[in-house]
């Protein structure tokens, strides 16, 4: 069983893979909701079977190993059995066809299947040469299967034939191939054993040639194939009869023999075209048509030989024979193509090289009759153009295959030059024929000739790609190598080597035959590479290699014979070169057998009855011409010898006007039938017809009135819409390829495109319709409608291209068409994969996943941009991610499973990157066994994370199940022991680079630790914990420091040696750093709190050697493996010296700590290497964030105080201010540079201003360094003129800050504002107000009157007429602040205010009247809303709501009046601004009347109980008296209190704001 598992056919698993395409293809396009659920379930399920299968199936092939070849050897010797058991049937006349055997069906099969056998054995031979064990059985599998339909066909053939010979001969022969084929595969396991053996393989190559034979012999006896091969030998033994040395005297006179010539060259030019057509009807036919053709080609030689006799002289006698032989050997071609036809009609392009062989009889013969002939004037030339005319008349019988590379624009442009030289021919043959210019009538013959089968092969071309196109036919596919061009080249590489060692060939002759073997043998070889890079077999990918090798090499060879030959055409040369064309035309042949294996074979295409109909026009057009040509030459033939006949003049004259008519209307049938038009203009109208439905159920939407689909379930839909975009998303790079260069192709993708969008709408309407939200239903609507009109133009687009491959100016309208509609495709996945993890829905996720899985089988792109070490990097960085996000998906399904959606969503995402990664990474690994495991252990890790995101979907749909919550938990767990095993196999294909990875990712931890250490430092909160000194720890910190630098040397050595050595010394470094910034920060605490700057010092000082470690870690991954010579290798050569600078620096500085005198000098030297190793580590590489001028601005703040500081350190000569300026100067450049680079890169920045920005950020670095250099200088010769120098110094430095402000400006544009400047933050302010009052308002509209007893209706009123005037201050108070947000712009746009004023004072005041006056229209908005909210719910009087109201009304007021002081009264923001104001404060009027009259109604209703009796009555009096009192003073203390506030405010009140106010 586990051999048969292993014979699972890759073939069968692309067969089936197709059949999921195709249904999940046709999903959206089903009617039926049931059965088009039921298909996509079902083709979900087969791919996700299919996938396991095939990961099984490899896992069976591993284990199977030799196993495979012992089994193919089991198989074929019980084939041999069944051959002999019907052999014995045979003999006693007992042997039987099976049902639905025939013998035309089993000769068909039996002639495909020799191709297939061949093809698998030399795959065979190429497994065991290599030794390659698992391919070699995968071949020798191969050979079976392909042996037993052999077996089959011979088995169906001998007992369909009625001759008990030819029964006998072909199951004779069919067991020959058995014998052949087993003792093959057993000698092929015999060379696994020793491979490399050159006996053992010696072998080999002689059973292959026997094997070869017994095949052929076994065609041979196939009916039909005996009388060809009779033929054939006919002609060859007719040949035999130009070899004599002298050609017999002539028998027959002159006129005799030529007329003889004419005649017999008609009847083979005849019987050529009959064998054409005979080959593709029944064998007998072919039979018939060559034998006819070898008694008519013996005749017409016989008659050639004859004519030979005539000839005078010696050089004519050897151009006639020559032209005899070449007619033989086109005989014997056009023969051998017919046979091959016969046998395999399906092969691709048989028909065509049939065709071609018979044009070239034709040829061959025209030549002849052309030499030898002495006819009247201009008859022979006519003569040829006829026979020229019947040879391609045959191409318009056979529309349904290509006729020539050419595209359907080629073919436009050929039919217009040709009609245009043929318009000149025929004036050319009328005007000769009346001057009698018989030489001129004859060339102008000529070129009509030409021109006309110029036509036929256009016209031809263009019905087949006409009939192709048409969306109801079957497109062709491209295989993995033209076959056609191999058997070309083949047939080209014969031909002239033959050319080459002819006795007779001229040095010219000698020189063509040469170019056109180095012509055809490079294309072979080009052919070679693109092949080997698409395959995904590794043993054809070998093959291919090597075959271009031995034909290269053969090639080379039989060049430099030629280059002998042609210096001297000696005999001994001349054999030279035929001993060196054997090994080429052996390579060649050997290359062709392998190349016609069906597994590389192209798909021809099937025209449908829609397309034949097409076609129509074109063929009669194309008929028509021939027809009237014809006419038309056979009448200028007679008018040439006699031009003063009027009436055949006449004649002449309408078969003239017939060509034309028939050229024009083929011309306008072409144009008319431009592939893909028709299909371009009925989908725009289709999907134009789909725009408008969806705007149909947006404007539905949008009035709530969208219908909701109760035939169907959301979840049905989701999935609907799901596959439908998916499908679409498929189809864009096949629309935008069509268009930009495969018309044939154009109709079919925008036809099936435009099918999807009926589906997409109708789906995305039932989606927006099921949905509850508003928002999240515009959403689908609007995001469905960008998709449907990206589509639209993408369609325009297509049809401006038309696939025409040379208009060029189209082309970028396509590709950016093709890039609007992917993203509208991924928006719209994105929200849908939202939408759908939300309730658990994960089908669309496990499919992606599947996908991503069927893609590592694929073939790789031609050339990997990468090496292994960067896809190995990127493959890391995602499995990790995976293992991460399954590890919170454990701890999600416990706390939150609500969030498992967007975790699945996310390893999806993940895998899809990983398996892109891995597909590569598997394709460049090496050895090979490694890229397979790499693939295999990818597949697992595909099928664990769809287990993972399956579970997530049913928990998050039924978040209580425990059990769902344990299974997901094992998934989890499997999902990360996968990861393991897939970096496993990643450390396997580069463990020394997995290491430096590891290590690298290790180190930048430990550079983020120093970063928090510093910042703890700085703080002063890094205490010693107990009473220990920096002397303990000096010796260890030195003794690692030293460890490090031995790892240093290990890890640049480890470079060049192996993989091994590699991982050891970078596990080795990371060890060592770890341990290093542990001692250093032990150190720096040991210093104690009370002295920051020198704990900063030292852990700057290790954090530079961490660093300097991190990018040796990456020169030395990125060296390993490369040549001494290699750029890389330089690169870790100074990483290395770089690394050992700032280890040194660090001893440097841990020595000095404890010197007063020399630490402050010893942190500055430290500081400014770092800064110059700052500017050296700045990449060219785009940083992965950008940032925006303003904070770029701000950063150049700090480099102006670290200069301040840098001088007066200079000045004051103290250590501690230096060690101060040492620390502050590293931060300051550090965050210039970073910043500068992150604001240059911004995406909207030019060019030209990042360059500035870039240069002048390295100019200001360099000033500074150059700054930091004097007060060195300074410490160590204080003198005043050293001390002059600084300020020259730090002029450089402040002008480069200058410039890069500036730079900032240009960076802004127009738009640029200094965020300190008060008239910016006034609109900031004024802005933020505005946002503050929206928010108040949006909490104001979700508030509701509370619930109640009914009572009078007027509280009601009152409480919603409360809600009712905040509301409406809120917006009112909204608006007025945005409106004076406009005023304040338009008054910097008009100078009253400054954008940077030079005196900040005035303008400055102004701006603060301004934003305070926002603020507090903000505060008191805000204070409004909570008073209307507290009121309503009966927390507060009505007296705190009226103060609220009043605030408002005030502080609007205020703000009004802060701008106008500067505005120009007339301006339009001012009006408006003024208007907003009065909307203010009828607002606030109106809440403060409503809420007045309530407190008055309620004083009206609240009547007092007066008690009756005397005592309660006095106690009731006292109370009130009090409470009045009380009352009366607390309001006393409120006006006090009030008085103060305003007293404080006014002080800081701006002066235009005082004035009025008083």
């Amino acid at each position: 069983p586990i051999i048969k598992l292993g014979n699972f056919s890759p073939t069968l698993g692309t067969g089936l893979n197709k059949m999921v395409t195709s249904a999940k293809s046709s999903v959206p396009t089903v009617a039926d909701q049931a059965a088009a659920m039921q298909l996509g379930q079902c083709a979900k399920n087969l791919a996700t079977c299919l996938a396991e299968l095939r990961t099984s199936a490899q896992k069976a092939h591993e284990a199977c190993g030799p196993m495979e070849i012992d089994s193919a050897l089991t198989a074929i010797q019980t084939l041999r059995s069944e051959l002999q058991d019907a052999m014995l049937a045979a003999v006693n006349a007992q042997l039987k066809p099976l049902p639905g055997e025939s013998l035309e069906k089993c000769a068909q099969d039996l002639g495909s299947t020799s191709k297939s056998v061949g093809s698998s054995m030399a795959q065979l031979l190429t497994c065991a040469a290599q030794g390659n064990e698992h391919y070699t059985g995968i071949a020798a599998r191969e050979t079976a299967q392909a042996l037993k339909t052999l077996a089959q066909a011979a088995r169906g053939v001998a007992a369909s034939t009625t001759e008990p010979k030819a029964a006998a001969a072909m199951l004779d022969s069919a067991r020959d191939v058995m014998d052949g084929s087993a003792l093959l595969i057993h000698e092929a396991k015999q060379a696994l054993i020793s491979p490399g053996d050159a006996e053992s393989q010696q072998r080999l190559a002689q059973v292959a040639k026997a094997v070869s034979h017994s095949l052929n012999s076994c065609v041979n006896c196939l009916p039909g194939q005996k009388d060809v091969d009779m033929a054939l030998k006919s002609i060859g033994e007719a040949s035999k009869k130009l070899l004599i040395e002298t050609i017999p005297p002539a028998s027959k006179s002159f006129q005799e023999a030529q007329s003889e010539l004419n005649q017999t060259a008609a009847d083979l030019n005849q019987s050529a075209g009959e064998v054409v057509h005979a080959s593709r009807g029944s064998s007998s036919e072919l039979a018939v048509a060559s034998g006819k053709f070898s008694q008519d080609f013996d005749e017409f030689l016989d008659a050639g030989i004859e004519m030979a006799g005539h000839t005078q002289k010696k050089d004519d006698q050897v151009q006639v024979i020559g032209n005899l032989k070449n007619i033989s050997m086109a005989s014997s071609k056009l023969l051998l193509a017919a046979k091959s036809l016969s046998v395999d009609p399906a092969a691709a392009n048989a028909k065509n090289l049939l065709a071609a062989a018979a044009r070239a009889v034709t040829d061959s013969i025209n030549q002849l009759i052309m030499l030898c002939t002495q006819q009247a004037p201009g008859q022979k030339e006519c003569d040829n153009a006829l026979r020229e005319l019947e040879a391609v008349r045959g191409m318009l019988d056979n529309p349904n295959e290509p006729v020539s590379d050419l595209s359907y624009f080629d073919c436009i442009e050929s039919v217009m030059e040709n009609s245009k030289v043929l318009g000149e021919s025929m004036a050319g043959i009328s005007q000769n024929c009346k001057t009698g210019d018989v030489s001129a009538f004859g060339d102008y013959v000529g070129s009509a000739s030409k021109a006309l089968c110029g036509l036929t092969e256009a016209a031809g071309q263009a019905s087949y790609l006409v009939g192709v196109s048409d969306p109801n036919s079957q497109a062709g596919h491209q295989g993995l190598v033209d076959p056609i061009q191999f058997a070309k080249a083949n047939q080209a590489i014969q031909m002239a080597c033959q050319n080459l060692v002819d006795p007779d060939s001229s040095p010219s002759q000698v020189l063509s035959a040469a170019t056109i073997v180095a012509k055809h043998t490079s294309a072979l070889c080009n052919a070679c590479r693109l092949a080997s890079s698409k395959t995904t077999n590794p043993v054809a990918k070998r093959h291919f290699v090597q075959s271009a090798k031995e034909v290269a090499n053969s090639t080379a060879n039989l060049v430099k014979t030629i280059k002998a030959l042609d210096g001297d055409f000696s005999d001994e040369n001349r054999s030279r070169c035929r001993v060196a064309t054997a090994p080429l035309i052996e390579a060649v042949e050997n290359l062709t057998t392998f190349a016609s294996n069906p597994e590389f074979a192209s798909i021809p295409a099937q025209i449908s009855s829609e397309g034949s109909a097409a076609q129509e026009p074109i063929l009669q057009s194309a008929c028509s011409m021939l027809d009237s040509s014809t006419h038309l030459i056979k009448t200028a033939r007679s008018l040439v010898i006699n031009p003063k006949d009027p009436p055949t003049w006449s004649v002449l004259a309408g078969h003239s006007r017939i060509v034309s008519d028939s050229i024009k209307s083929l011309i306008t049938a072409i144009r008319d039938k431009a592939p893909g038009q028709r299909e371009c203009d009925s989908s725009i109208d289709n999907i134009n017809k789909c725009i408008r439905d969806i705007e149909q159920a947006s404007l539905a939407a949008v009035s709530q009135n969208l219908p909701s689909r109760d035939d169907i379930s959301l979840e049905a839909l989701q999935e609907q819409l799901t596959s439908t975009v998916q499908e679409i998303g498929h189809l864009i790079d096949p629309v935008s390829t069509a268009a930009r260069g495969e018309a044939s192709q154009l109709g079919h993708k925008v036809t099936q495109l435009a099918g999807y969008f009926e589906p997409l709408i109708k789906a995305s309407v039932g989606v927006a319709s099921k949905l509850k939200d508003h928002q999240q239903q515009m959403t689908f609507l609007d995001q469905t409608k960008t998709l449907a009109e990206s589509a639209l133009q993408m369609l325009y687009a297509a049809k401006e291209g038309g696939g025409n491959p040379k208009a060029s100016h189209t082309h970028d309208a396509i590709a950016e068409a093709a890039q609007l509609m992917k993203e509208a495709v991924d928006d719209i996945m994105v929200t849908l994969n939202e939408a759908a993890s939300e309730v658990g829905m994960v089908g669309g996720m496990v499919e992606s996943i599947a996908e991503a899985m069927a893609k590592l089988d694929e073939g790789t792109p031609p050339e990997p941009e990468g090496s292994f070490v960067d896809y190995q990097t990127s493959m890391v960085k995602y499995s990790k991610a995976i293992a991460v996000t399954a590890q919170e998906m454990m701890t999600k399904s416990v706390t939150c499973p609500d969030e498992l959606g967007a975790l699945a969503s996310q390893v999806t995402v993940d895998y899809s990157q990983l398996a892109v990664q891995g597909r590569l990474a598997a394709h460049t690994a090496e050895p090979e066994e490694i890229g397979f495991q790499i693939k295999t252990r990818v597949q697992d890790l595909g099928h664990g994370c769809i287990f993972l995101v399956q579970k997530a979907g049913a928990l998050q749909i039924i978040p209580s199940d425990s059990f769902t919550k344990r299974e997901l938990i094992e998934c989890a767990r499997a999902v990360t022991e996968k990861v393991s095993l897939v970096l496993s196999a990643l450390q396997a294909g580069n463990k020394g680079t997995q290491a430096c990875i590891t290590a690298a990712s290790a180190v930048s931890g430990i550079i983020a630790d120093l970063d928090t250490t510093i910042m703890f430092a700085s703080a002063g909160t890094l205490n010693a914990e107990n009473d220990e000194s920096f002397a303990d720890h000096r010796e260890n910190i030195l003794k690692t420091a030293k460890a490090l630098v031995e790892d240093t040397k290990m890890l640049v050595s480890g470079a060049a040696s192996g993989q091994d050595r590699l991982a050891q010394a970078a596990q080795s470094s990371a060890k060592t750093i770890t341990q290093l910034t542990d001692v250093v920060k032990l150190g720096a605490t040991s210093i104690g709190a009370d002295d920051p700057e020198t704990q900063v010092v030292l852990i700057n000082a290790v954090k530079d050697v961490a660093k300097a470690l991190a990018e040796l870690i990456s020169a030395t991954k990125c060296a390993a493996g490369k040549a001494a010579d290699d750029p890389s290798m330089y690169q870790l050569k100074s990483a290395a010296k770089v690394m050992v600078t700032n280890v040194t620096s660090l001893l440097k500085t841990v020595k000095a700590v404890e010197d007063e005198a020399t630490r402050g000098t010893r942190a500055l030297e430290a500081t400014i290497e770092c800064i110059k190793q700052e500017m050296l580590f700045q990449s060219k590489d785009a940083p992965n964030k950008t940032t925006t001028p303003e904070e770029f601005i701000r950063m150049t703040k700090g480099i102006t105080m670290a200069t301040a500081k840098a001088v007066a350190a200079g000045n004051s000569a103290r250590q501690e201010d230096i060690i101060h300026t040492a620390n502050l100067s590293r931060k300051a450049i550090s965050d210039m540079l970073t910043t500068c680079k992150q604001a240059a890169y911004h995406p909207e920045v030019g060019e030209e201003v990042k360059n500035r920005a870039l240069m002048f950020g390295s100019e200001c670095t360099t000033g500074y360094i150059d700054l930091l250099e004097q007060v060195l200088l300074v410490l160590q010769k204080p003198t005043a003129e050293q001390k002059q120098q600084l300020a020259a110094c730090s002029k450089r430095v402040a002008g480069a800050v200058t410039e890069l402000i500036q730079t900032a400006e240009a960076m802004k544009g127009s738009e640029w504002v200094d965020p300190e400047d008060p008239t910016v933050i006034a609109e900031t302010e004024l802005l933020g107000a505005a946002a503050s009052i929206e928010a108040a308002a949006k909490k104001l509209e979700q508030l509701k009157p509370r619930a109640k007893p009914k009572q009078a209706d007027e509280t009601l009123n009152f409480e919603e007429q409360i809600l009712e005037a905040a509301k409406s201050i809120a917006a009112a108070t909204s608006a007025l602040v945005k409106s004076a947000s406009a005023a304040q712009r338009e008054l910097v746009a008009q100078g009253k205010v400054g954008s940077i004023p030079a005196n900040a004072v005035d303008d400055g005041q102004w701006s603060q009247g301004l934003i305070s006056a926002a603020r507090m229209v903000a505060a008191a908005t805000s204070n409004l809303c909570e008073a209307a909210n507290a009121s309503v719910q009966g927390h507060a009087s009505e007296e705190k709501l009226i103060s609220s109201a009043k605030q408002v009304a005030a502080s609007t007021a205020q703000l009004l009046v802060a701008c106008k002081v500067k505005a120009d009264q007339d301006s339009e923001a001012m009006r408006r601004l003024q208007i907003a104001g009065n909307a203010v404060k009828r607002a606030s009027d109106n809440l403060v009347r409503a809420a007045q009259k309530a407190a008055f109604d309620k004083a009206d209703e609240d009547n007092v109980v007066v008690k009756t009796k005397f005592v309660g009555g006095i106690a009731q009096i006292i109370a009130a008296q009090e409470e009045m009192l009380r009352k009366e003073r607390e309001l006393e203390e409120a006006r006090k209190k009030l008085a103060q506030i305003r007293q404080q405010q006014y002080k800081f009140l701006p002066s235009e704001l005082r004035e009025d106010n008083n």
